[in-house]
């Protein structure tokens, strides 16, 4: 099925404060989170490629030791095995597409 409504999906809290809606196609994975203000993504690597895109609030995101503040609008690019973290300044509303598909976000 190639369409899907917010509430076909399914929601996790894979880590505290990161609330996710969760889809997974052939090749790639897409989650909608819903990030509680003050919330940290722990340091970590993975194969994936990742696309994040900052619909609203703002992220602090350090990729491979390169550290930015994004806001709305803004896409962070994560290369396969690059090392990262995150923090969320306010609450944020982030969408994440992995590429392939994440087998832990199913």
């Amino acid at each position: 099925m190639p369409f899907y409504s917010s509430e076909d999906l399914a929601r996790k809290e894979p880590m505290t404060g990161f609330a996710g809606q969760f889809a997974a196609g052939a090749s790639m994975t897409s989650v909608t989170w819903s990030i509680a203000a003050g919330a940290e993504l722990p340091e970590h690597a993975h194969a994936h490629e990742q696309v994040s895109h900052v619909l609203e609030g703002e992220f602090e995101m350090t990729i491979d030791g390169e550290t930015q503040l994004l806001g709305p609008g803004t896409v962070a690019f994560v290369p396969s095995n690059a090392t990262h973290s995150g923090r969320a300044v306010t609450s944020c509303r982030i969408i994440d597409v992995f590429h392939p598909v994440r087998d832990d976000y199913r």
